[in-house]
Formats: C-alpha cells, sequence, structure tokens
C-alpha cells in the first residue's frame, strides 16, 4: 500500500482532463440507467444484471492480468470484506433496476443520491471516523430532501422508493467498505474480486430468470454491456489523472442528465418540488464531500469503477 501511495503522491495530475472523462463516464452511466428504465418493463432485472456483470467480470480479469500474475492479484488481507463488498454492489443494481420498474428515473436517481451522506454516517461505526456537527447537520438536511421527494403527492412510498432508498443504502456501505480494504489491497484485487463476486451471484440467480430476447432487447442490453466496460475505463482513466477526491461531486452530473433523458425518452417532467428536494440531496451531499477533502479524510482509488450502472 504505501508503494501505491507514494506512486501517487509523486503523480503529475491533470486535473481538466481527469474532469472531462469522470463527465463522459457519468453520461454513459446515465444512459444505461434510460436504458434500464426502458428494459425492465419486459426484461427482468436479474437476467440483464447477469449479462452485464458478463462483461464487468471480463473487464476486470483483464485489468487484473495487465497489473500482474492472477493469482497475485486474488491475494486479499480482507477476504470476507472484499465478497461482501461483491454482494453489496449486486444487491444495489438490484435494487435499483427494480424501484425503475415503479420511480420515474429522475426521482429514483435522486433518492440514490442520498449516498454520500450514508457514507458519513456508516464510516463512524465501521471506520472509527469522527463526523462533527456540521457534517451531521449536512446529512439530516439531505434526508430532508429525499423526505420532499416521497412526500404526498411526490413519488409514492411504497416498494419501489425502499428499493431506490435500498439501492443508496447498499452503495454507501459498498464505498466504505472499499475504503476499508483499500488500507491493505491494491485497487486491482478490489476490482476483481468486485467482478468475480458479482458474476458469480448475477448467474446463480440470474439463470432462473432467463427469458428468451427479441432483437431489440438483445441489442440494449449489448449496449449496456459494452458502453458499461467503456464507462468503467473512462473512470480509471480519469482517477489516473486527478484524485478521487476532486471527481467524486462530478458523479452529480447524472441528475441533470437523467432529467433531461427521461424527458427525451419517456417524456417525463419531473415535477418543481422534487426537483427541490434532488436540489437539497445534491447540495447536502456536495458539502459533506467539500468537508471530507477540507479535514483529508483519504477516499478510495476505486470507489468510483462500478458507478451507479
Amino acid at each position: 500500500m504505501s508503494s501505491m501511495s507514494e506512486a501517487v503522491a509523486g503523480r503529475k495530475d491533470n486535473v481538466g482532463r481527469g474532469v472531462l472523462l469522470s463527465l463522459s463516464a457519468t453520461l454513459i452511466f446515465a444512459t444505461q440507467d434510460a436504458t434500464s428504465k426502458y428494459l425492465v418493463q419486459t426484461v427482468s432485472p436479474f437476467q440483464t444484471t447477469m449479462m452485464r456483470f458478463w462483461a464487468f467480470a471480463a473487464l476486470a480479469l483483464f485489468l487484473a492480468w495487465r497489473q500482474g500474475p492472477l493469482k497475485q492479484a486474488l491475494r486479499t488481507n480482507y477476504p470476507w470484506l472484499q465478497v461482501a463488498r461483491g454482494v453489496l454492489l449486486i444487491v444495489d443494481i438490484w435494487l435499483f433496476v427494480l424501484a425503475l420498474q415503479t420511480v420515474p428515473l429522475p426521482e429514483a436517481q435522486s433518492i440514490t443520491l442520498v449516498y454520500p451522506l450514508l457514507v458519513t454516517l456508516f464510516a463512524v461505526p465501521l471506520l472509527g471516523e469522527k463526523v462533527g456537527i456540521f457534517r451531521i447537520a449536512a446529512v439530516v438536511v439531505g434526508f430532508l430532501g429525499a423526505l420532499i421527494i416521497v412526500r404526498p403527492g411526490g413519488v409514492p412510498l411504497g416498494w419501489g422508493a425502499a428499493c431506490a432508498v435500498g439501492s443508496g443504502t447498499c452503495y454507501a456501505l459498498y464505498m466504505v467498505l472499499t475504503r476499508k480494504v483499500s488500507a491493505g489491497d491494491s485497487p486491482a484485487t478490489s476490482v476483481i474480486y468486485v467482478g468475480l463476486v458479482g458474476l458469480v451471484i448475477s448467474s446463480v440467480v440470474g439463470v432462473f430468470f432467463w427469458q428468451p430476447l427479441d432483437l431489440r432487447s438483445l441489442l440494449l442490453i449489448g449496449y449496456i454491456m459494452f458502453t458499461g466496460c467503456a464507462a468503467h475505463g473512462l473512470m480509471i482513466l480519469a482517477l489516473s489523472s486527478a484524485p478521487a477526491s476532486v471527481l467524486q461531486p462530478f458523479s452529480y452530473s447524472s441528475l441533470p442528465w437523467s432529467i433531461l433523458l427521461s424527458y427525451v425518452i419517456f417524456h417525463y417532467v419531473i415535477d418543481p418540488v422534487s426537483l427541490l428536494g434532488a436540489a437539497v440531496i445534491v447540495g447536502a451531499g456536495l458539502v459533506v464531500m467539500a468537508r471530507e477533502r477540507f479535514r483529508r479524510i483519504p477516499a478510495a482509488v476505486d470507489a468510483a469503477l462500478p458507478g451507479k450502472e
């Protein structure tokens, strides 16, 4: 870990390039979410997720191979935590796509964006971090934003909203565990465990939901598989150009893209009150990120890799 830290410390950052690559990856992830929203009405999310992980596992193996022998990449100081990360990510994706069955894309995206606030809460018991009143207040404000979205007359407080909250919770736990294992495992190790654990679990479950696909569905799933690898590759390049703490706030650009894509594809316009709730969540999350950066809390190098596919 010390050698990796020295490499990062000695790296010459190109923040502009990193931001551009990060924004490009986030746009691709947003198109994937819109594609998933379209597919989930006719194709099981368990089948689509399984096929997505076929591609992601192949990418993870390729990246690990480039770093050195596969056996070396599989060595970990935290075997159970690495497996838990893989489980959390696959459940996160399942829950998010299930939420899209009933919740409009912008609202689902907004609710899941509470994850930076949940990271702040989970970091206290799991990482032993101290959280001051400033960040606690930001967390409370962020959750108020989520309540605005699920207010009476807004997104129904039902199964879909619960899945969106569960998705954000799983992703927050995934990020906290990623931060924890980064103390002793390389990014290549963390990536390959996510890919292989996700591949096994998604396939074991997805095979029971397999159904024949028409040409359109097959092409759309192929798009998700291909662009998923492309977006992860762009994010890796972004993280090699700029620190994760600098790039992470730009993940919120997924929200305006979701709003635009929902209008273009589904002719859906987010209502002003829900938009206000989304703005409150984003604002609170940015405050937390800025506070963490100010306090120099280390961010995991590969935390942004899987993203919100």
